[in-house]
């Protein structure tokens, strides 16, 4: 078995350096072979893939249980069969979820990173010199030929025509801050964006309110996201829906010249589950938005193509959410001509080609993505974003033949489990599901344009009380499982899919969390569970098994009594 390689070319000269990462990963699962590098892969059917494969580590793959709803699953879901590829890629390049017997279903919070690149990358950095890229010394050629590259890496991987720039951030969040700073919004410009929202979005709006511009959301739908068409219909063409239900005429107000306004799309709801066609951009653009996409949930994946989206402006991700290593690292992939209309309202070392000490002179950077990159860029990063992304790509078709299967088996099998002394629900899922899985060979594809892999929900106890979700993750890690609850940074979407937007219109300044909560009279938030590119059979089981045991008494009371000795005493 071949493990990720890296081929990694010396400088031959200040002025010729180039990085050349091949990232061949031959992979064998049976009789399944699959070329990494290739981009293209084939799963041979194989008998044997019907007993469940042993990678994990965990007792529990041995138990009949398992084994009956393992054969049944594959029956409902042939085609997950295709994808034993992606068990011999857990097994060789993420050996510590066996090691530590961890079931890990937070990949909405960050990805796993593949051993194998954080392996190459520590090669690469132990074989070259490395200097700060602000410099034309040898080892800073070195590094500026690994930028440049992880940057065209990152505008083919997003298939970006030309026309587009890279600027490298500290993450989405460090991009979206980026454009909130730099946007012109003044008097007479709109900052509109969707309720079902990242914080990071939401925070936009303080640049906006504070240039004199207007601020307005897209109302979330009772499952997250927004009405499409009623924002095609009514908000693009100039109605405004606010959080108080109200709609004026947003014509009044609508982009003019001199008064640039912003509209930013979710690409996909890291609550809700929700995705927003990025086909919309066309229509805001057709009427002068900006577009901006938030594509940090979106891209791990789902294939984005700009070339197939033009009216795409500006988007941001982080990388680490794509392939786990390195965090640090994010970027914003614009439109040159977009960056060109943004004001950045300072500079800094890097940003800059002549400063007037003392005066007031200043001249920006003669390169665009350098006039918005502050200070050094993390360059010993860089190499791993190249590697990260070839690893990623050819896998991308793979994920939802992969992940499709495990996310609409879990979902439905949750909603069965009943507690066994009343017979009420366990769990409510109050994020978007597949109301029915499609028909055809390429039914997971269609799935995927709607809806992610992520499932939030609620526990309750047998008379119907909304369980902690404090206790629901005390006891999921007792269990050795990795899973997230609260308001996942995105206040819009938890109270739409909690039904609690009544009690968030009401909020008065200075409220805390702890005050909100008290008010509504329980803890808020959702417990989110997320699947990923290596997640298994065995992972989903073992958060349903988990489930399960919420509606059995004598093993629910055995992890309530541990959550309650491990509450600090007052």
């Amino acid at each position: 078995m071949g493990n990720l390689q890296s081929s990694l070319h010396s400088l031959n000269s200040a002025h010729s350096s180039t990085l050349c990462a091949c990232l061949l990963c031959n992979l064998t699962a049976r009789s399944i072979h699959w070329t990494v590098s290739s981009g293209s892969e084939k799963a041979i059917d194989d008998p044997s893939y019907d007993t469940l494969p042993v990678l994990s580590g965990h007792a529990s793959v041995s138990s009949t249980a398992t084994q009956v709803a393992y054969t049944q699953f594959l029956r409902t879901y042939p085609e997950y069969r295709d994808t034993a590829a992606l068990d011999t890629l857990r097994k060789q390049d993420f050996t510590r979820l066996g090691n530590t017997k961890e079931t890990y279903v937070d990949y909405m919070g960050g990805h796993l990173y593949p051993e194998s690149l954080v392996r190459a990358h520590a090669e690469f950095l132990a074989q070259h010199v490395m200097g700060n890229t602000h410099s034309v010394s040898n080892s800073s050629a070195i590094s500026a030929a690994h930028a440049a590259e992880a940057r065209r890496e990152v505008l083919a991987f997003f298939d970006a025509p030309p026309g587009y720039a890279v600027i490298f951030t500290p993450n989405a969040t460090g991009a979206l801050k980026l454009i909130g700073e730099s946007y012109p919004f003044g008097q007479g410009s709109t900052y509109l964006l969707p309720g079902d929202c990242h914080n990071s979005v939401n925070g936009i709006r303080q640049f906006a309110s504070s240039s004199g511009a207007d601020v307005a959301y897209l109302c979330c739908q009772a499952h997250g996201g927004i009405d499409l068409e009623e924002a095609q219909r009514e908000t693009l063409s100039g109605t405004d829906i606010i959080s108080d239900s109200s709609k004026r005429m947003l014509s009044e107000r609508a982009p003019q010249k001199g008064n640039p306004s912003l509209f930013v799309i979710t690409g996909m709801s890291n609550i809700s589950n929700t995705k927003t066609p990025l086909s919309i951009a066309e229509q805001a653009g057709a009427r002068g938005w900006h577009t901006l996409v938030d594509a940090a949930a979106l891209a791990p994946t789902a294939h984005i193509s700009l070339r197939e989206n033009p009216a795409v402006d500006a988007m941001v991700v982080s990388f680490y959410k794509m392939f786990g290593y390195p965090t640090g690292i994010g970027a914003l992939i614009a439109k040159e001509s977009f960056l060109r209309q943004l004001k950045r309202p300072w500079f800094a070392g890097g940003t800059v080609d002549v400063v007037q000490v003392p005066g007031t002179l200043v001249t920006m950077s003669l390169e665009l993505y350098e006039q918005f990159e502050d200070g050094t860029i993390n360059y010993l990063g860089l190499p791993a974003i190249t590697n990260g992304l070839r690893y990623l790509a050819p896998k991308l078709p793979l994920i939802q033949t992969r992940v499709g299967p495990l996310f609409a088996w879990l979902s439905t099998e949750l909603q069965k489990l009943k507690h066994e002394t009343t017979g009420a629900p366990v769990v409510k899922i109050l994020s978007r599901q597949p109301s029915s899985v499609p028909e055809g060979k390429d039914r997971w594809q269609v799935m995927n344009k709607e809806i992610g892999y992520t499932l939030s929900m609620i526990f309750f106890d047998a008379e119907g009380n909304m369980f902690p979700n404090s206790f629901i993750e005390h006891a999921a890690a007792q269990k050795r499982i990795s899973l997230r609850t609260g308001c996942v940074c995105n206040p819009g979407g938890a109270a739409a899919i909690l039904g609690i937007e009544h009690n968030m219109a009401l909020l008065k300044l200075g409220v805390t969390y702890k005050d909100f909560e008290y008010w509504v009279g329980r803890e808020l938030g959702v417990v989110r569970v997320s699947l990923g590119m290596v997640t298994d059979f065995e992972d989903v089981w073992r958060v349903w098994a988990f489930a399960r045991d919420m509606g059995i008494s004598e093993r629910r009371e055995v992890l309530w009594d541990a959550w309650r000795e491990s509450k600090p005493a007052h």
